[in-house]
């Protein structure tokens, strides 16, 4: 990893609640119509052939039902890894990095999801940490070591 790719942290402005929950009803939005395609994809083919039980037989069917549940998790690592933006964020010029500045490896981004459902757990109280903390961090920054930063208008491309 180069230095170039490292984003100075002392002078780049952490986005606050409002500016976060916005790229995640973007993403959400996002989220469900990828778990319609993913559900279509298998589900077509299989209604074909089963006809009407098919929504029945794939409704009980495990693998899925871990199928579904891959999606969201693979949409945010992917894109964490990937140019630290999710298209949310991008859109709301947020991107996740590590507490140093440098992009996110997979072990960060991995983190970074799970200590965000820790997040969201009690009632979304991870999240509403940022409202009283000096640094605008949720639980999960704090955690995992990462954080949002704000891009200029001039970096978010």
């Amino acid at each position: 990893m180069t230095d170039k790719n490292k984003i100075d942290i002392s002078q780049a402005a952490t986005p606050g609640l409002a500016r976060r929950l916005a790229a995640m009803l973007y993403d959400s939005l996002l989220v469900f119509g990828l778990l319609l395609l993913a559900s279509m994809i298998i589900t077509l083919p299989v209604g074909l052939l089963l006809g009407e039980s098919a929504s029945s037989a794939l409704s009980a069917n495990p693998l899925f039902r871990i199928w579904l549940a891959a999606v969201p998790p693979l949409f945010f690592l992917l894109f964490w890894i990937k140019g630290g933006q999710t298209l949310g964020m991008r859109s709301w010029r947020l991107r996740v990095i590590r507490a140093d500045g440098a992009p996110l490896q997979w072990p960060d981004a991995l983190k970074r999801l799970c200590y965000s459902l820790l997040s969201w757990l009690p009632m979304g109280l991870g999240y509403l940490w940022i409202i009283f903390d000096r640094n605008n961090l949720a639980w999960h920054d704090h955690l995992s070591g990462t954080r949002l930063v704000m891009l200029s208008k001039k970096t978010s491309n």
